[in-house]
């Protein structure tokens, strides 16, 4: 039997378990243009299964394979997997990153496209000039030859040259880029040479560029035309406006690309952050500044709406806050109630009652005509040296979104938001209108719907039905795949702890009874212990019940580390790994839950205490109730507001957290959920066991804290793990 096509792109001797066979089944759904969701343990090999034969289908098609993520751990093992398939099957990909973190002189979008664009025009014209002056010297000599057609043409070609002289003059008092000029008029085949001779990360391609006094950027997005694999971060995809751009700067038509999204878990959430549009009481104050130095006739109308506006924010949050509550604003964004069930939101309503004029949507209009026309002003401004910097058009943005809080507040979805925090430079209190984006399929269905084929991966996708419904995602191929690694070499235990509800979570004997439990965990751990809380704060606490204050908290414990929300915690990660038997206390909600891989030695037991609901707030209710509305033929025992919206994403981060270690064949360890809502007992609406896969529902051994040590003592005891005598119960 011959060996699937596609494996001429698989860089390693011999696939994971299951690995070859998820290979063939993704293979096989793209063939037929079918989207496919794909769940896959940790440790099995994911990355390759999707990627393998995406690119097979894209070589023998004709198109281009974006895999994307946004977990940085995850893009270096991308670049890793696309070098190791390079030295198997020669490949042209490109690993890119936005224009921010890749400018070599600082300067945002907008000013970047304006200097693009002043920069081409004066080489362009440059150019120009070369050609004319040459074909002038042609003339020349043709006229003194008694050509006298010639000299008439040398006459019209010198008042072409006398035009572009002025011209000339004109552009050289503008804003350039001299590395982009420099992209513009070197030879620079060179770089492309270089760029696909390996697999370059943004990182080198900017050296390559700062020492050759050259822009990176723009080198990288001529080199991506037709590539067969482009390496980049959710937003290339998610942005819509993005995501056109990005299409053209590859050269392909949307049909023609492969979309492959890791961790696509976490696409729900990046979708709806990139659906979400607000607007701060600042930029509305700028907004208005920049209308009192108009003499345009739109002015008026323009400033007479959005003044409306901006006192309607002010009396939302003013009515809403009281003095007290004004008093205890911090510098981070805290959200205010506008929200009505029976009317319109609270920002509407004073903004009706304070509108006076000829009407909102036609002095909106011209907010909108008029912002454009200063926007153009400042784009030639700056490009013709007038302004040190490219200005943004603060009516222009205040007026579209005024518009769009108008039109769409009451969609499905959209759930109107006012947040308010202190300026640390000023000490006053301002505000921010914000248009939240509930279901985030309005973002994701558009871009699945045009692309050829989309393969969304994770270790937690599970249910499918729920990732169909919120993503858009229509008659997927869908593909599970459990650990696939020994059985007996792993212990999935449910501790009967109490439940560590919020209103719980200070009470005394709940405290003693999970600190004891985290002891014996440490303890009867032959190596690293990590352990996950629903917060910091409970990270913190427990991190200090039991002694560490990041030393030694005694020879039975070893040593105690702290991860908190400051933390630099890729160098937090380093420390503990190169320990042999310590203690990470962190959040659920940090980086370290996901995307990181604890192998072998670097961790043997993962603890996750609690249930990490998300914070029940206003904004989750919102969603809570759009999914009740939208789902609500589902066929589901519970509510789908609160499946989609609180349990489902609940349980992912939990499996997600409990997936960071055991990652290869070889390895062995523990993993402990720490709260009795993980057992079979019956906690009603908030018992969790049931919205766990089948076969991990198997896996799950309840037990009770005391009996722990003991059942730790035997696992690690058949698996030899202790050096010298085991550790006394």
């Amino acid at each position: 039997m011959s060996e699937s096509p596609h494996l001429r792109f698989f860089p390693y001797e011999e696939p994971y378990p299951n690995q070859r066979e998820a290979m063939d089944r993704v293979a096989n759904a793209l063939s037929r243009g079918q989207d496919v969701l794909f769940e896959g343990a940790p440790g099995t090999g994911k990355t390759l299964s999707a990627l393998v034969p995406a690119l097979e289908h894209a070589r023998e098609n004709d198109r281009t394979v974006v895999i994307t993520t946004n977990v940085h751990q995850q893009m270096r093992q991308f670049v890793e997997d696309a070098r190791a398939i390079t030295r198997t099957e020669p490949i042209r990909a490109v690993v890119f990153r936005g224009k921010s973190s890749m400018c070599h002189i600082g300067v945002d979008y907008q000013e970047c496209q304006t200097l693009r664009d002043a920069t081409r025009s004066m080489v362009e014209t440059e150019s120009e000039k070369r050609e004319l002056e040459q074909r002038q010297r042609e003339l020349l000599a043709e006229s003194r030859e008694g050509d006298a057609g010639a000299a008439e043409a040398r006459e019209a070609v010198m008042d072409e040259l006398d035009d572009l002289e002025a011209e000339l003059d004109d552009l050289e008092a503008a804003n350039v880029c001299e590395r982009y000029r420099n992209n513009l008029t070197r030879d620079t085949d060179g770089f492309f040479e270089w760029l696909f001779e390996d697999v370059r990360t943004p990182d080198d391609v900017y050296e390559y560029a700062e020492e050759r006094d050259l822009c990176g950027y723009e080198l990288l997005k001529e080199g991506m035309e037709g590539v067969d694999l482009v390496v980049c971060n959710y937003h290339h995809l998610l942005d819509p406006n993005i995501r056109e751009q990005f299409f053209r700067w590859i050269d392909r038509d949307p049909s023609e690309v492969i979309t492959v999204f890791d961790e696509a878990h976490n696409v729900e959430d990046a979708a709806r952050e990139h659906a979400s549009r607000s607007l701060t009481e600042n930029t509305l104050d700028a907004a208005l500044e920049e209308l009192a130095d108009s003499d345009d006739s739109r002015a008026e109308p323009a400033e007479n709406v959005l003044s409306a506006f901006r006192d309607a924010l002010v009396d939302a949050y003013d009515d809403a806050l009281g003095f007290a509550a004004r008093e205890s604003v911090g510098e981070g964004w805290e959200d205010v109630s506008i929200a009505n069930d029976d009317r319109r939101d609270d920002l509407t309503l004073a903004f009706l009652e304070r509108y006076e004029g000829r009407g909102i949507d036609a002095e909106l209009e011209l907010a909108v005509q008029l912002g454009k026309a200063i926007d153009e002003e400042y784009e030639r401004a700056y490009r013709e040296g007038e302004a040190t910097s490219r200005a943004e058009c603060r009516t222009l943005q205040a007026a579209r979104f005024v518009s769009t809080w108008m039109e769409e507040g009451t969609a499905l979805g959209q759930y109107p938001v006012v947040s308010v925090r202190r300026d640390g430079g000023t000490d006053e209190v301002y505000g921010r209108a914000e248009l939240y984006t509930c279901i985030p399929r309005s973002v994701t269905s558009a871009l699945f719907e045009e692309v050829a084929a989309s393969v969304l991966m994770s270790a937690t996708l599970r249910p499918f039905d729920v990732t169909e419904d919120v993503l858009g995602v229509e008659d997927a191929a869908t593909l599970a795949y459990g650990m696939g690694y020994p059985a007996e070499n792993r212990r999935t235990f449910a501790v009967d702890t109490p439940p560590l509800f919020a209103s719980e979570r200070n009470d005394p004997e709940t405290q003693e009874a999970v600190a004891g439990l985290l002891r014996d965990a440490i303890r009867f751990t032959p190596g690293n212990t990590l352990v996950f809380f629903p917060s910091y704060g409970e990270a913190e606490r427990y991190h200090e019940r039991l002694g560490g204050d990041g030393g030694l908290a005694g020879a039975d414990l070893g040593s105690l580390y702290l991860d908190g929300s400051g933390e630099d915690e890729e160098a937090l990660r380093r420390r503990f790994v190169a320990s042999d038997d310590a203690a990470l206390f962190t959040s659920l909600w940090g980086t370290l839950a996901e995307g990181v891989s604890f192998d072998g030695d670097d961790a043997r037991t993962v603890v996750v205490v609690g249930v990490p609901y998300p914070h029940l707030s206003d904004r989750m209710e919102a969603v809570q109730d759009a999914y009740d509305r939208a789902f609500a033929d589902r066929d589901r025992a519970r509510d789908p507001g609160w499946a989609y919206a609180v349990e489902i994403p609940t349980v992912r981060k939990t499996r997600q957290a409990i997936g960071r270690v055991i990652r290869g064949p070889d390895d062995f360890g523990v993993r402990i959920l720490a709260d009795r809502r993980y057992t079979t007992a019956d906690m009603g609406k908030y018992s969790v066991r049931g919205a766990f896969p089948p076969e991990e529902r198997e896996e799950l051994l309840d037990i009770d804290p005391e009996k722990l040590k003991f059942a730790m003592l035997n696992f690690y005891g058949d698996h030899d793990a202790y050096e010298g005598s085991p550790p006394q119960p």
